[in-house]
Protein backbone atom coordinates (compact mmCIF):
# COMPACT_ATOMS: atom_id res chain seq x y z
CA UNK A 1 0.00 0.00 0.00
CA UNK A 2 1.58 3.23 -0.99
CA UNK A 3 2.57 5.42 2.27
CA UNK A 4 0.54 8.88 2.47
CA UNK A 5 1.30 11.92 4.56
CA UNK A 6 0.37 15.49 5.34
CA UNK A 7 3.37 17.34 5.54
CA UNK A 8 3.02 21.33 8.15
CA UNK A 9 4.70 23.28 5.30
CA UNK A 10 5.41 27.31 6.43
CA UNK A 11 7.50 27.95 3.85
CA UNK A 12 11.15 28.02 5.67
CA UNK A 13 13.76 26.23 6.55
CA UNK A 14 12.45 23.60 8.72
CA UNK A 15 9.37 22.62 6.88
CA UNK A 16 11.01 22.18 3.71
CA UNK A 17 13.42 19.61 5.25
CA UNK A 18 10.60 17.85 6.73
CA UNK A 19 9.16 17.82 3.66
CA UNK A 20 12.55 16.51 1.39
CA UNK A 21 12.43 13.65 4.64
CA UNK A 22 9.08 12.64 4.09
CA UNK A 23 9.60 12.16 0.70
CA UNK A 24 12.69 10.19 1.14
CA UNK A 25 10.81 8.20 3.38
CA UNK A 26 8.31 6.96 0.66
CA UNK A 27 5.81 8.97 1.99
CA UNK A 28 3.53 9.96 -1.29
CA UNK A 29 3.16 13.82 0.42
CA UNK A 30 -0.24 16.21 1.04
CA UNK A 31 1.32 19.87 2.11
CA UNK A 32 -0.81 22.46 4.49
CA UNK A 33 0.13 26.00 4.88
CA UNK A 34 -2.16 28.55 7.38
CA UNK A 35 -2.58 31.87 6.39
CA UNK A 36 -3.06 32.62 10.13
CA UNK A 37 -3.05 36.45 10.30
CA UNK A 38 0.84 36.71 10.35
CA UNK A 39 2.00 40.13 8.96
CA UNK A 40 3.70 39.39 5.70
CA UNK A 41 2.60 36.49 2.95
CA UNK A 42 6.67 35.91 1.74
CA UNK A 43 6.66 32.08 3.76
CA UNK A 44 3.43 31.49 1.90
CA UNK A 45 4.47 32.82 -1.30
CA UNK A 46 7.78 30.82 -0.53
CA UNK A 47 5.47 27.42 0.20
CA UNK A 48 3.50 27.66 -2.43
CA UNK A 49 6.93 27.76 -4.75
CA UNK A 50 8.16 24.73 -2.46
CA UNK A 51 4.86 22.53 -2.73
CA UNK A 52 5.43 22.85 -6.62
CA UNK A 53 8.78 22.25 -6.87
CA UNK A 54 8.09 18.66 -4.85
CA UNK A 55 5.36 17.79 -6.65
CA UNK A 56 3.01 17.37 -3.85
CA UNK A 57 -0.54 15.59 -4.30
CA UNK A 58 -2.19 18.57 -2.76
CA UNK A 59 -1.32 21.73 -1.16
CA UNK A 60 -4.13 23.56 0.87
CA UNK A 61 -3.48 27.18 2.50
CA UNK A 62 -6.29 27.48 4.97
CA UNK A 63 -6.70 30.82 6.18
CA UNK A 64 -7.38 32.18 9.60
CA UNK A 65 -7.99 34.82 11.82
CA UNK A 66 -5.88 34.37 14.74
CA UNK A 67 -4.54 38.01 14.11
CA UNK A 68 -8.15 39.07 15.01
CA UNK A 69 -7.37 37.75 19.06
CA UNK A 70 -3.51 38.95 18.61
CA UNK A 71 -1.18 38.24 21.57
CA UNK A 72 1.95 37.98 19.09
CA UNK A 73 3.98 40.28 17.56
CA UNK A 74 3.66 37.95 14.31
CA UNK A 75 0.01 38.38 14.20
CA UNK A 76 -0.71 41.95 16.04
CA UNK A 77 0.13 45.38 14.62
CA UNK A 78 0.32 46.61 18.35
CA UNK A 79 3.05 44.28 18.95
CA UNK A 80 6.50 45.31 17.72
CA UNK A 81 8.70 42.33 16.55
CA UNK A 82 11.55 42.22 19.03
CA UNK A 83 15.34 42.60 17.08
CA UNK A 84 17.16 41.23 20.38
CA UNK A 85 17.34 38.29 22.24
CA UNK A 86 14.28 38.04 25.33
CA UNK A 87 14.24 36.25 28.26
CA UNK A 88 11.57 33.60 28.31
CA UNK A 89 8.82 32.73 26.02
CA UNK A 90 9.36 35.73 23.58
CA UNK A 91 6.28 37.97 22.01
CA UNK A 92 6.93 35.86 18.95
CA UNK A 93 5.22 33.23 20.10
CA UNK A 94 2.02 32.51 18.72
CA UNK A 95 -1.09 31.14 21.30
CA UNK A 96 -1.84 27.90 20.65
CA UNK A 97 -0.35 28.15 17.25
CA UNK A 98 1.03 24.30 16.79
CA UNK A 99 -1.68 23.07 18.45
CA UNK A 100 -4.35 24.73 16.39
CA UNK A 101 -2.17 23.69 12.93
CA UNK A 102 -2.18 20.20 13.90
CA UNK A 103 -5.84 20.11 14.65
CA UNK A 104 -6.43 21.25 11.07
CA UNK A 105 -3.78 18.47 9.72
CA UNK A 106 -5.59 16.02 12.03
CA UNK A 107 -9.22 16.63 10.39
CA UNK A 108 -7.67 16.42 6.72
CA UNK A 109 -5.86 13.12 7.29
CA UNK A 110 -9.21 12.01 8.43
CA UNK A 111 -10.87 12.97 5.78
CA UNK A 112 -8.34 11.59 3.61
CA UNK A 113 -7.84 7.86 4.98
CA UNK A 114 -4.01 8.75 6.40
CA UNK A 115 -2.39 8.01 10.19
CA UNK A 116 0.63 10.09 9.41
CA UNK A 117 1.46 13.63 10.23
CA UNK A 118 5.00 15.63 9.63
CA UNK A 119 5.79 18.64 11.47
CA UNK A 120 9.43 20.45 11.47
CA UNK A 121 9.64 21.57 15.47
CA UNK A 122 12.47 21.92 17.01
CA UNK A 123 13.44 21.77 20.51
CA UNK A 124 17.16 22.94 20.40
CA UNK A 125 17.23 25.66 18.42
CA UNK A 126 14.48 26.66 18.77
CA UNK A 127 12.52 30.13 20.27
CA UNK A 128 11.22 28.77 23.66
CA UNK A 129 8.11 27.83 22.28
CA UNK A 130 5.84 25.30 24.74
CA UNK A 131 5.06 23.81 21.83
CA UNK A 132 7.44 22.71 20.16
CA UNK A 133 8.48 20.20 23.12
CA UNK A 134 8.49 16.51 23.07
CA UNK A 135 6.17 16.40 25.67
CA UNK A 136 3.33 18.54 23.46
CA UNK A 137 3.91 16.28 20.73
CA UNK A 138 3.51 13.15 22.87
CA UNK A 139 0.41 14.97 24.05
CA UNK A 140 -1.08 15.32 21.23
CA UNK A 141 -0.49 12.26 19.53
CA UNK A 142 -2.60 11.03 22.09
CA UNK A 143 -5.22 13.41 21.84
CA UNK A 144 -5.42 12.55 18.23
CA UNK A 145 -5.90 9.14 18.78
CA UNK A 146 -8.39 9.45 21.84
CA UNK A 147 -10.66 12.46 20.16
CA UNK A 148 -11.49 10.90 16.14
CA UNK A 149 -13.65 8.65 14.92
CA UNK A 150 -10.78 6.83 12.76
CA UNK A 151 -8.61 6.52 16.34
CA UNK A 152 -11.77 5.45 17.93
CA UNK A 153 -12.21 2.46 14.98
CA UNK A 154 -8.17 1.75 15.82
CA UNK A 155 -6.73 3.64 13.50
CA UNK A 156 -3.11 5.01 15.12
CA UNK A 157 -2.20 8.33 14.29
CA UNK A 158 1.73 9.53 14.29
CA UNK A 159 3.18 12.41 14.32
CA UNK A 160 6.41 12.56 13.17
CA UNK A 161 8.94 15.29 14.15
CA UNK A 162 12.33 14.30 12.48
CA UNK A 163 14.25 17.49 13.72
CA UNK A 164 12.84 17.78 17.36
CA UNK A 165 16.11 17.17 18.41
CA UNK A 166 18.69 18.23 15.53
CA UNK A 167 20.70 21.75 16.27
CA UNK A 168 19.80 24.12 13.30
CA UNK A 169 23.52 23.22 11.91
CA UNK A 170 22.39 19.58 11.96
CA UNK A 171 18.82 20.32 9.73
CA UNK A 172 20.86 22.07 7.42
CA UNK A 173 23.39 19.53 6.72
CA UNK A 174 20.72 17.31 6.61
CA UNK A 175 18.77 18.95 3.83
CA UNK A 176 21.66 20.15 1.60
CA UNK A 177 22.39 16.27 1.60
CA UNK A 178 18.53 15.85 0.42
CA UNK A 179 19.30 18.41 -2.21
CA UNK A 180 17.27 21.38 -0.71
CA UNK A 181 17.69 24.58 -1.91
CA UNK A 182 16.78 26.91 1.18
CA UNK A 183 17.44 30.17 -0.78
CA UNK A 184 13.95 28.89 -1.70
CA UNK A 185 13.23 29.74 1.96
CA UNK A 186 11.31 32.29 4.36
CA UNK A 187 12.03 32.03 8.19
CA UNK A 188 12.27 35.73 9.13
CA UNK A 189 9.76 36.93 11.22
CA UNK A 190 9.77 40.54 9.59
CA UNK A 191 10.48 39.67 5.82
CA UNK A 192 9.45 42.51 2.98
CA UNK A 193 6.97 41.94 0.13
CA UNK A 194 10.20 40.17 -1.63
CA UNK A 195 11.06 38.00 0.94
CA UNK A 196 14.23 39.34 2.20
CA UNK A 197 15.04 38.63 5.34
CA UNK A 198 15.58 41.33 8.14
CA UNK A 199 19.02 39.80 9.44
CA UNK A 200 18.18 40.81 13.47
CA UNK A 201 15.10 38.83 14.55
CA UNK A 202 15.15 35.85 16.48
CA UNK A 203 14.20 33.50 13.34
CA UNK A 204 17.21 35.31 11.61
CA UNK A 205 19.92 34.70 14.43
CA UNK A 206 18.64 31.41 14.61
CA UNK A 207 19.20 30.79 10.73
CA UNK A 208 22.25 32.34 10.48
CA UNK A 209 24.05 30.97 13.20
CA UNK A 210 23.01 27.26 11.56
CA UNK A 211 24.54 28.18 8.56
CA UNK A 212 27.65 29.58 9.86
CA UNK A 213 27.80 26.15 12.56
CA UNK A 214 27.34 24.30 9.54
CA UNK A 215 30.21 25.38 7.01
CA UNK A 216 27.54 26.08 4.39
CA UNK A 217 27.20 29.38 2.65
CA UNK A 218 23.95 31.14 3.65
CA UNK A 219 22.25 31.92 0.53
CA UNK A 220 19.57 33.78 2.28
CA UNK A 221 18.51 37.30 0.73
CA UNK A 222 18.63 40.25 2.98
CA UNK A 223 17.13 43.68 3.07
CA UNK A 224 20.29 45.20 4.69
CA UNK A 225 23.22 43.52 2.45
CA UNK A 226 21.11 43.39 -0.82
CA UNK A 227 20.99 46.50 -3.39
CA UNK A 228 18.10 45.45 -4.83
Amino acid sequence: MQKKAIVLLSGGLDSITVLAIAQKQGFTCYALSFDYGQKHNAELIAATQIASDYKVEDHKIIKLGLGSIGGSALTDTHIAVPETPQEGIPVTYVPARNTIFLAFALGWAEVLNLSDIFIGVNAVDYSGYPDCRPEFIKAFQQLANLATKAGAEGEHFTIHTPLIASSKAEIIKQGVALGVDYKRTVSCYSADEKGRACGVCDACRLRKTGFEDSGIPDPTRYIKLSSG
